[in-house]
């Protein structure tokens, strides 16, 4: 099924992953076109949104100042919830949030946002080069990075800054699925999918990197 076809009406929220989807990519294209709508963020949403939230995906996500899930995908107050962590590494605390917002609001779509030019990407790398691990709880970053570093290796011998972090997105992802029984529950029921994405700092894009359940899309490519 394509993406066209799993939009959503105007103005009713989005009920399925491909619907959840088709509205966050046609969300980035206007980011990247300077054509953004912003919706949702007037006062009559605000006094609504008081009394109740109905997000229709979860944005996992990268702590970095650059990447405001809300902004590049053109959405408004009450449309995501969202969890960022540095690197977007995966915690008790992120997975108790995903379920959150899966159990209790109903959401259908979880993406891993992921960017180029990572800093907890690059931290876990210079750490393999020096052998000294960063301080304080830096240290837990690059540790839970590190894996995503050892896989890459794997395909590429020397591997870059944005080939890690293309690793690093799928293993993020593959790691929402196996680690919560919700989660894979709701996958094999087609429910709930799982997107990564690696989004271009200079160009705007959220390109579809990983899928794990059917959102109407295919990666672009599999490095």
């Amino acid at each position: 099924m394509g993406v066209d076809r799993q939009r959503p009406q105007p103005g009713t929220r989005p009920t399925t992953p491909g619907q959840a989807w088709a509205v966050l990519r046609a969300g980035n294209a206007r980011f990247m076109a300077d054509a953004r709508d912003r919706p949702h963020r007037d006062t009559t949403i605000r006094q609504r949104l008081a009394h109740k939230q109905s997000p229709f995906a979860v944005l996992f996500g990268c702590a970095d100042s650059r990447v405001g899930a809300e902004i590049i995908f053109d959405q408004g107050l009450g449309d995501l919830f969202v969890a960022r962590t540095a690197g977007h590494v995966v915690d008790v605390s992120v997975l108790g949030s995903i379920e959150f917002g899966i159990a209790e609001l109903g959401i259908p779509l979880v993406v891993v946002l992921g960017h180029d030019s990572c800093g907890a990407v690059g931290a876990t790398m210079a750490a393999a080069r020096s052998g000294v691990m960063p301080p304080g709880f830096l240290r837990d970053i690059v540790e839970r990075v590190t894996p995503s570093l050892v896989a890459a290796r794997r395909r590429h011998p020397d591997p870059t800054v944005d080939e890690v972090e293309h690793e690093h997105i799928g293993q993020t992802v593959g790691l929402l699925a196996e680690r919560s029984v919700l989660i894979s529950r709701r996958i094999a029921q087609g429910r709930l999918a799982i997107v990564g994405v690696q989004y271009a700092l200079t160009e705007g894009e959220a390109r579809l990197t990983h899928v794990v359940g059917d959102v109407g899309q295919t990666p672009l490519d599999d490095r």
